[in-house]
């Protein structure tokens, strides 16, 4: 069982935070959410208000073996302009550890470098902020230590990518079935 984080600002898309929580919680994974605003309430870009399990303040990441962070806007420069889940993401990458990133968010790992030479994808628009990607138009891919989603659409394409990294094709094949998606 890996231990997975996902990354709650205000304003960030509720279906890209929450799908992937809830997937990979059926999946058997210890997923934690984590709020960056000093509070454990966080509400997204369409005024859904999340409770996250803690803050960033109260975390102890070093367990982790992957970072989720979800786009949406403001939540997205929320994120990015956080400096302590900066050099958690800088740190979780120098050990080759997992990072996702689906949306606008993926424009945060492309800004520090981290997409350089690998496959990407994110929201329609944002391509330029994927500094040295090769930026494919597919729902979710994953390149080495990350994996990045479009959007809102391909959320559970992006979590059930998520499994297939972390248990298998087999496994994320039988939570595909479990949920009737594309089915």
């Amino acid at each position: 069982m890996a231990k997975i984080y996902v990354f709650l600002a205000d304003g960030c898309e509720e279906i890209e935070a929450l799908t992937p929580v809830d997937l990979l919680r059926r999946a058997g994974e210890d997923v934690c959410t984590v709020s960056i605003m000093g509070r454990k309430e966080v509400t997204g870009s369409h005024k859904i208000t999340i409770l996250a399990d803690e803050t960033i303040e109260e975390g102890e990441f070093d367990d982790g073996d992957m970072l989720v962070l979800p786009g949406g806007m403001p939540g997205t420069l929320n994120l990015a302009g956080n400096e302590t889940l900066s050099a958690l993401i800088r740190s979780y990458d120098d050990q080759g550890k997992k990072l996702a990133a689906i949306c606008a968010a993926p424009s945060i790992l492309g800004v520090m470098g981290i997409l350089k030479d690998k496959n990407a994808v994110c929201f329609p628009g944002f391509e330029e902020k994927l500094a040295g990607a090769n930026v494919l138009a597919v729902p979710a891919v994953t390149d080495q230590n990350v994996t990045t989603g479009r959007g809102m659409g391909a959320a559970a394409d992006f979590a059930l990518e998520l499994i297939r990294v972390l248990q298998g094709e087999e496994k994320a094949k039988e939570m595909a079935e479990k949920i009737v998606f594309k089915c």
